[in-house]
């Protein structure tokens, strides 16, 4: 039996959490993926701010599912010692914000020159696994141009080599797109076994446009399925992407962007 929980990247609503909370109540979307709230980056916030957050939150009836954390979106040979108190700090948000998933990246590096810093990746990235670990927090690779683990191989890499209940996938098929990878069935079927939390929006091949699910050539339908076949239960984040002019895509956006994701989701199972 599988079950899919609802949850947003409330900035691709408005940058005001006030909006971001209503537009989520109005679809009857219990969970935030917060990343930004204010003009403000989550691993900006101090431990007050977070507390203020989790606080108007609560009393909206909306909890944090996970941190969309920018961690690891630096150049692979930044000063790693020092950039280890910014991730310990997101930690600290993430127990604050009350939500185990904290969303990372594995590192800008050279342009073909990927396989050369493998080792460093995985070092960093065990590091991180190691902390987290320690703190009862799990962090969630997302695949993301540029970076590392960009295609579905180095994810595998990542994932395998580390093989920790404290790192697991975040599965985002229009990013697979966006870097000229298969979705389904090639990059689903090598990284199933450690997905965990999924990014809703789809993108297409031919200019790199995103659009809403199921659209272009994400094959987010053949992704649902196959979700439903493994008994997954958890998180499918809904994060639009039309409009990146604005400080969030708008209500509309967001709105056609649920609307399409409900459709290719029967009914059983959904929250």
């Amino acid at each position: 039996m599988y079950k899919f929980i609802f949850s947003a990247f409330g900035d691709e609503i408005a940058s005001s959490l006030d909006e971001q909370i209503e537009v989520l109540k109005k679809h009857g979307i219990e969970y935030l993926e917060f990343r930004s709230a204010n003009g403000k980056n989550i691993a900006d916030y101090t431990e007050n701010e977070a507390k203020e957050v989790l606080k108007k939150l609560k009393d909206n009836g909306v909890k944090v599912s996970a941190i969309g954390s920018p961690i690891g979106k630096v150049d692979v040979n930044c000063d790693f010692e020092k950039y280890l108190e910014l991730f310990k700090h997101v930690l600290q948000l993430a127990h604050i914000l009350e939500t185990k998933y904290i969303r990372i990246f594995s590192f800008y590096v050279p342009e073909s020159e990927e396989e050369k810093y493998t080792d460093d990746v995985i070092e960093r990235l065990s590091k991180f696994t190691e902390i987290a670990k320690r703190e009862n927090l799990v962090l969630l690779h997302e695949n993301e141009k540029e970076i590392y683990g960009s295609n579905a191989e180095r994810c595998f890499k990542i994932l395998s080599a580390i093989n920790s209940p404290n790192l697991r996938a975040t599965f985002d098929p229009a990013n697979f797109v966006l870097c000229k990878v298969e979705v389904y069935p090639h990059a689903f079927e090598l990284l199933k076994d450690y997905i965990e939390y999924v990014h809703i929006k789809d993108a297409k091949f031919s200019d790199g446009s995103v659009t809403v699910a199921g659209e272009s050539d994400g094959r987010v339908k053949d992704v649902i399925e196959a979700l439903k076949k493994m008994g997954f239960y958890g998180f499918l984040s809904i994060e639009p992407h039309l409009n990146n002019n604005l400080p969030g895509g708008g209500p509309e956006n967001f709105e056609k962007a649920y609307r399409a994701i409900k459709k290719l989701i029967d009914e059983e199972g959904e929250i």
